[in-house]
């Protein structure tokens, strides 16, 4: 056997085990992290040489489940996991927001982290396990990480923070919360809540930090027992010549570009600027270390100058004139205007637009049976509340492809999907299945936010009897070593790519439903994330206020064109019947109703129809195939035959009753020719049901009073 060497971590009184030197030798670095029985593989591997023709840092996380990992074959035709499911992108964003930051400015080399779960007990999660494990690989690959990252995730059960929760603590907790940071700050924060106070969520970040600095000098050790050494990077493109071609020809028309506060403008400028310093690096020699570089590596050194020159006078705006790169003070919104029942034939529809960002969000309602099946190793298996989100090129004034959702996508929609749902009534106050789709029509900043508000204002048009409104804000930072930082309320565009934080807060008007905070600095300090939280409440506040301009309360009813639900409950040992062998039965009452209709295995039945006349049909097919007669129940019932003694009436399908020649009327007669014929609908009461199953009917002992409540 080959040697390995193991470490042990207690995370909330779990131990977490990461080890190295037994698998996946050819990587170069490889851990198994494991958990109860959940257990992954993570392996990095890191290129010997820089990418040529780059300007950014080719980090890759891929992170993939096994259904094996829960003894189950993958559904579909090819049984087999196909493309990674949303979950699985959405932790491999999960991993890669927390390491991306911490290498170098300049460094090109190709990272790919591999996280693969190949066991998984379904209680302990495998999100943060995932994140640990990358962190220990990428530590002990050499590679020049300014890590280790610790992760965690945290709950409160019965009044107590829990680190790395059972899903079923996840369950009854208010608070889901993962946080990622070094020894000494947050570099991530991810949540999804249900009310929770800026308080409550600075309390678990703490909690969590305690958690982090452990693993983080677990896994320093750990790296130290392997004696690894890490690699030194130094930049190897000297541009200070470059830097000083731009400050001198371009930096008056930077600085003329950001004090002036029209976007077409401030890049009409911009790309003036941009061309004279082209045109200034043409005009070098041909052997100059600037010009012989480029063309060495493909890389666009002037655009990557040129954005450093940019950013340096934008920050330098907020921190010594206290002036955005649109004239805004730096807690001050956009202008907003917002309106709802946009879309003609959509059950609910709305416009939020935020300075340049535009979204148009759509309701549309469906039946349970419309509910998203979940065919992954989480244990739970559907979702009645979808959110898209779609971001066309047209958005940026960008040809692009129209193509399937990318990760980003993936993200920002489950965001807004994640900021609704606390809001959102049960199934039984309200038993749609409901999906939204948010277009994203232009787009600068925070197109997210703007998802989460249209997203709501077009649940409230749509007739959803939501909770309460949802609104959301993304906040920014700008920091330099040995200043206050500055906290930016609802950034724009350049805001987020040339700031140093990305933190957006969804709500209501007191609690937090949902957070997701990614850092370009190498984190933030606790009293910041603290102010943060608060600027965010005044700007969501603000927020709230011109969305409830547009629109107060949900609709009274929903829309004419959405389906409407009826229920009914059946006993539990007829649902087989209604189903019928091989589905014959419930087919039959769809195909006659054109109604969808959903079974639950305790009896309740949901019908759903575009028309009541269709539900009315599936009902009454239903009841039919259910029906018990009783004694002393009054109903209607068809003649189906006559015989010299009386005359066979059906009372629901297959199920019929005897009306004896004396129980017909009140005189005496010798033959029921002429009183009754087939086809004729009657109705009696049920007399008798004797030992065998047969029913005794009587016409002549329904009084007018029970006979009229038939009719």
């Amino acid at each position: 056997m080959v040697e390995s060497k193991k470490m042990e971590i207690l995370v909330g009184g779990k131990t977490v085990t990461i080890e190295t030197g037994k698998y996946a030798k050819s990587a170069t670095s490889s851990v198994t992290v494991r958990c109860g029985d959940t257990m992954l593989f993570v392996h990095c591997v890191v290129s010997p040489e820089p990418r040529v023709g780059i300007d950014f840092f080719p980090l890759l996380i891929d992170y993939e489940e096994r259904m094996s990992a829960i003894g189950k074959i993958p559904g579909g035709y090819n049984r087999s996991e196909g493309k990674a499911s949303d979950k699985a992108i959405l932790i491999s964003r999960l991993i890669d927001r927390p390491i991306r930051p911490l290498f170098p400015h300049g460094y090109r080399n190709d990272i790919q982290i591999v996280a693969q779960l190949f066991s998984y007990d379904q209680e302990n999660p495998a999100d943060t396990l995932a994140m640990l494990g990358a962190s220990a690989a990428l530590s002990i690959s050499g590679a020049p990480f300014e890590g280790p990252i610790g992760a965690v995730r945290v709950a409160r059960v019965d009044g107590q923070l829990i680190a790395n929760p059972t899903h079923l603590q996840i369950t009854k907790s208010a608070l889901d919360i993962v946080v990622a940071g070094t020894h000494d700050s947050v570099i991530m924060v991810e949540a999804g809540c249900k009310f929770v106070t800026e308080d409550e969520i600075m309390e678990a970040v703490e909690f969590a930090q305690v958690e982090i600095r452990k693993q983080c000098e677990a896994i320093e050790q750990f790296a130290k027992d392997l004696g690894v050494v890490k690699q030194e990077f130094v930049d190897p493109y000297d541009m200070t010549e470059l830097r000083n071609i731009i400050k001198e020809t371009a930096n008056d028309m930077i600085f003329d570009a950001y004090h002036h506060f029209d976007r077409e403008y401030r890049q009409n400028k911009l790309d003036e600027a941009k061309k004279l310093v082209k045109e200034k690096v043409e005009a070098l020699p041909d052997d100059h270390y600037i010009k012989t570089t480029i063309e060495e590596t493909g890389i666009d050194f002037v655009a990557e100058e040129f954005k450093a020159a940019e950013k340096k006078i934008m920050r330098a705006m907020i921190l010594d004139e206290g002036v955005r790169a649109d004239g805004r003070k730096y807690n001050e919104v956009r202008p907003i205007w917002c309106e709802v029942g946009v879309i003609p034939r959509a059950h609910g529809s709305a416009v939020f637009t935020r300075g340049q960002t535009q979204i148009l969000s759509v309701a549309t309602l469906a039946g349970p049976a419309m509910a998203q099946e979940l065919d992954g190793v989480e244990p739970e298996r559907e979702k009645r509340y979808m959110h898209k989100y779609i971001f066309p090129g047209f958005s940026v004034g960008e040809v692009k492809a129209l193509r399937g959702p990318g990760r980003r996508e993936v993200g920002h929609g489950n965001l807004a999907e994640r900021a609704n749902i606390p809001a959102l009534p049960s199934p039984e106050e309200f038993g749609y299945t409901i999906r939204v789709t948010s277009d994203v029509l232009e787009s600068n900043g925070s197109t997210s936010m703007g998802s989460t508000c249209g997203s709501s204002m077009a649940l409230m048009n749509a007739g959803v009897p939501v909770k309460c409104m949802i609104g959301g804000v993304a906040m920014g930072m700008i920091t330099e070593p040995g200043r206050e930082p500055v906290v930016l309320t609802d950034i724009q565009g350049i805001e987020d790519f040339l700031g140093d934080m990305d933190f957006k807060v969804t709500g209501n008007d007191d609690g937090i439903t949902a957070l997701q905070m990614d850092m370009k600095a190498k984190g933030i300090a606790n009293d910041t994330l603290r102010r943060a939280l608060a600027q965010a409440k005044e700007g969501r506040l603000h927020i709230l206020g011109k969305m409830r301009e547009v629109i107060q309360k949900p609709a009274d009813d929903i829309s004419p064109f959405a389906p409407r639900i009826f229920t009914m409950t059946i006993p539990t040992e007829d649902i087989g019947a209604v189903i019928g062998p091989g589905g014959k039965n419930i087919r039959g009452i769809i195909d006659a109703s054109g109604a969808e209709i959903d079974i639950q295995d305790d009896g309740s039945v949901t019908i759903t129809s575009n028309d009541k006349e269709g539900a009315d049909i599936a009902m009454s097919m239903i009841k039919a195939i259910t029906f018990k007669p009783e004694e002393g129940m009054v109903c209607k019932g068809k003649v189906v035959k006559i015989v010299q003694f009386g005359a066979f009436v059906e009372l629901a399908p297959g199920k019929d009753g005897m009306v004896h020649i004396s129980q017909v009327c009140n005189e005496r007669i010798d033959t029921i020719e002429g009183r009754l014929h087939v086809g004729d609908t009657v109705i009696v009461k049920v007399v008798k049901i004797d030992d065998r199953g047969k029913v005794s009917l009587t016409i002549k002992g329904v009084t007018p009073e029970e006979a009229a409540r038939v009719q």
